[in-house]
């Protein structure tokens, strides 16, 4: 992951200007430390911090056309530029990054090439012969990316919040899947998928369809020039990242480069459900496992730097990030720059638990629909943000474009839970890689229950977090607390210490407003929460929650 900063329209184009947006874009040298990059002209800015994957000895940034009229600042990855290349024969590259198609695709086809991308990106596109820009976003929005507006009139991009809020009077996240072009004057979307208007599919399941189409989806996400591995936490998603990696790697460029021996990675208190399963994977697989362990009392020390690199309040987000941000700093030191993980799978499968209560194929369908447009606000902010802060890019392969039409467009009632069929949370991606000819996994690792990470970490690890907040926060707090914040009033203990340690870092509301809020009940949406009235009283994000459901569910406590 790299970090870009865009201003266009400063009226102030001195140098203390230009030593303001270097200052400012220093904020995001974590997320890119291997070279900094600036490109002024006039009154437009375009700063980059570089992590460097693809290309890391040319690849720097901001990246040009030919006669350097077209400047682009790009954060993410664009798997599909060596066919983008063959058609561009006529331009002349001067790297090898993956990125510098977009300069050339801009030339070639104006604002409307978007859509030719099959990566995960956020960029800013200067014109330098009018003075035009564009800005977009992925697909789902796995890379962040933020807009603000200044009171000079000025309009900013960041990869982060950190580097707008004190500038701008105004910002918010910009929407995935959607372009700003300064030509038409604001937004619009380029995505358009047929799940997006949330109509009920009917395509027959094909579980060969399926399990093609992500093995592809992970084979692609092997493009690199550096040190790689997988996230594994032993359930069923990172498991099958790792198992079809593990499987295609030799074939590949990278494994040609760097051993067929897939590293993996796992994090959790001693003893923790994780921990166990990712082993006996790992040991499956036969990969360079590497196990990382952390206390409660360290998870807490640094939940005030969790929730500044992670920019949000939300309890599920830093129960989950916590651990991750911990894990990307051993993974750092190691010399690892990119990783698999297994973000995306629930949302696209109804995997959390809480769709065991789905009334019908309609509603689970449409609640998996809400759950992927909501995904950039959550487990994509939480993957991208929590590895970025050490230098270490996510990859995920379930959030591939051509994966997610596939697996969308299938009859949702394929996806219900039915126990009366055999049929677990999940069951399509489990069937579709259950082969007794040439075993992906063992069965019972692939017919394992979701655990959600910030449970499977270590069941003690949520509570340990609920008793420090106990500790901090007063009754009278917390039952004052919609005349401290009457924005996304925190209900419980935890939500308000992480609001106040959020508050003093990003004290405007411009900064509050970024952040959902809601009923939820095991990560689940607001409209989820009336698929069981026992819900409504038991409101938390863990996968224990879902009352009935998981089999070390909450006991429910008589009122």
């Amino acid at each position: 992951m790299c970090g870009i900063l865009a201003i266009f329209g400063c009226t102030d184009n001195s140098h203390a200007k230009r030593s303001r947006v270097i200052e400012l874009s220093r904020r995001l040298r974590h997320r890119g430390p291997d070279w900094s990059g600036l490109h002024c002209h006039e009154d437009c800015y375009l700063a980059h911090q570089r992590l460097a994957i693809v290309d890391p000895t040319s690849g720097d940034q901001p990246l040009y056309n030919e006669d350097k009229t077209i400047v682009v600042a790009v954060n993410g990855e664009i798997y599909n530029h060596k066919e983008l290349r063959e058609k561009l024969k006529s331009h002349q590259f001067r790297t090898e990054s993956d990125c510098e198609v977009i300069a050339h695709l801009y030339e070639e086809y104006g604002e409307n090439f978007i859509d030719m991308l099959d990566g995960m990106f956020s960029f800013v596109l200067l014109d330098t012969r009018d003075k035009s820009f564009i800005a977009a976003r992925d697909a789902i929005g796995i890379t962040p990316l933020y807009m603000g507006w200044g009171l000079d009139g000025s309009i900013w991009f960041s990869s982060e919040m950190k580097a707008l809020s004190d500038d701008c009077e105004r910002f918010v996240s910009f929407l995935p899947g959607h372009i700003y072009s300064s030509k038409n004057g604001g937004l619009r979307r380029w995505y358009n998928p047929p799940w997006f208007s949330e109509t009920i599919p009917s395509t027959p399941y094909d579980p060969l369809v399926l399990r093609k189409a992500f093995e592809k989806a992970v084979v692609k996400r092997l493009m690199t020039d550096v040190p790689f591995g997988v996230l594994l936490s032993g359930g069923l998603d990172s498991s099958l990242v790792a198992a079809v990696a593990n499987r295609y790697l030799a074939d590949t460029e990278a494994g040609r480069q760097w051993g067929s021996q897939l590293h993996t990675f796992c994090v959790g208190l001693k003893g923790s459900p994780d921990l166990k399963a990712a082993r006996e994977v790992a040991d499956y697989l036969g990969t360079r496992h590497h196990e990382f362990h952390f206390t409660v009392q360290e998870g807490i020390d640094a939940l005030e730097e969790v929730i500044y690199h992670v920019e949000t309040y939300d309890v599920t987000s830093i129960r989950a990030s916590t651990p991750m941000f911990l894990m990307s700093r051993k993974i750092k030191s190691l010399g690892v720059k990119m990783v698999l993980s297994g973000e995306g799978s629930d949302e696209i499968f109804g995997g959390y638990l809480y769709f065991h209560k789905a009334p019908n194929k309609e509603e689970f369908h449409q609640e998996t629909c809400r759950k992927i447009k909501a995904l950039h606000l959550y487990d994509c902010l939480r993957a991208n943000k929590s590895t970025s802060a050490w230098g270490v890019e996510a990859r995920v392969p379930f959030l591939d474009k051509e994966f997610i039409n596939i697996a969308m467009n299938i009859d949702p009632e394929w996806k219900m839970i039915r126990p009366d069929l055999g049929r677990i949370e999940k069951w399509v991606v489990r069937n579709a890689f259950d082969d007794d000819q040439n075993p992906y996994l063992p069965k019972h690792i692939l017919y394992r229950q979701k655990e959600q990470f910030s449970d499977g970490v270590g069941y003690s690890w949520i509570d340990g977090l609920k008793d420090h907040a106990n500790s901090q926060v007063s009754d009278s707090m917390l039952a004052n607390a919609s005349f401290v914040y009457p924005h996304n009033t925190p209900t419980t203990k935890e939500g308000y210490y992480y609001r106040t340690i959020f508050e003093r870092y990003f004290p405007k509301a411009a900064a509050r407003e970024t952040v959902p809020g809601g009923p939820s009940v095991a990560c689940s949406t607001a409209k989820a929460v009336e698929w069981d009235a026992a819900w409504s009283k038991n409101l938390d994000p863990s996968g224990r929650a879902a009352l009935g459901v998981h089999e070390a569910a909450y006991e429910v406590k008589e009122t």
